[in-house]
């Protein structure tokens, strides 16, 4: 007898092909090009941090403090003496640090979620759906603003409420997934051959059902350092001294009328930071409509 197993999961060499015209229509869309350009980068930038950094972030100089934009320090100095441009950039890398790993919990738990009550339903799906329902009703900043302040405020707490309270749109884009590829015929075929639930949902059907969370953690990256930099403006995200985007705009409020280039930019910084995930993200989800040519 033949050792040869059926393939069942849907998927054909065809993937390959589809991720080709994926990135072919990238390629074709302005706006990816932007977006991408601004997420390499931030990337490259936290990357390189150590290299390309003329200062330490955290040396303090008295002699020069709120000393505007010049030669020596391009971007000014803030109330400490401390190079601005040495803090934004390693500033980056805890925006990147804080929207990947915050969004990576919360894609793992709408997925697994999501998956669960997509393929199952009856009432697993209906209770929860309901708790996912009662997620939604609390203002999501408002509920990170309440948990971090019974929490002590660091990086790591950050990342985790963040993580904890962004999970429910995914949720809710697996389970409609789900409760479409399901009636498919390759996952009737895997159901005739007694495979087990857990292979069936995350072989065969989770692959196909990746997309619009592929789009969705994209968007997520520009939420999460948004609200990281809010959290630290507020001064109950990421401590001093460790540099953030957000803490550069609180310490430059208080001398916004003779030091405008500490708000000016950090926030310039965040702009186009959350502008370019979004071009990205909107972008990657026109790429994979399979209803454009």
């Amino acid at each position: 007898m033949s050792d040869a197993k059926p393939v069942i999961s849907g998927r054909s060499s065809s993937s390959a092909s589809f991720a080709s015209i994926v990135f072919r229509r990238m390629l074709k869309n302005p706006f990816a090009i932007w977006g991408g350009a601004v997420v390499l980068l931030l990337f490259l930038v936290a990357a390189l941090a150590q290299v390309i950094s003329p200062y330490d972030p955290s040396s303090v100089d008295t002699g020069i403090i709120l000393h505007p934009p010049g030669m020596k320090h391009w971007l000014g100095t803030d109330e400490l003496g401390r190079d601005v441009l040495s803090r934004m950039i390693y500033g980056a890398r805890i925006s990147l640090m804080v929207g990947f790993v915050s969004i990576g919990i919360a894609t793992i738990i709408g997925v697994v979620i999501g998956a669960i009550s997509g393929y199952y339903g009856g009432w697993i799906d209906e209770v929860m759906m309901r708790f996912v329902d009662l997620m939604l009703t609390f203002p999501v900043f408002f509920l990170i603003l309440a948990v971090i302040a019974i929490l002590e405020p660091s990086i790591t707490n950050v990342m985790i409420v963040i993580g904890l309270t962004g999970w429910m749109g995914v949720a809710r884009l697996v389970r409609a997934e789900f409760l479409s590829i399901k009636q498919r015929d390759f996952v009737f075929a895997a159901r005739s051959l007694g495979q087990r639930d857990s292979l069936i949902i995350f072989r065969h059907i989770l692959p196909n059902a990746m997309a619009p969370v592929l789009v969705s953690a994209t968007l997520g990256v520009a939420g999460a350092i948004l609200t990281e930099s809010a959290l630290s403006f507020l001064g109950i995200g990421v401590q001093p001294p460790t540099p953030s985007w957000g803490s550069i705009l609180t310490e430059g409020k208080n001398y916004i009328e003779f030091a405008w280039w500490l708000s000016l930019f950090p926030g310039l910084a965040i702009l186009f930071t959350v502008l370019g995930y979004n071009l990205l993200g909107e972008a990657l989800r026109d790429a994979l409509d399979a209803r454009i040519n």
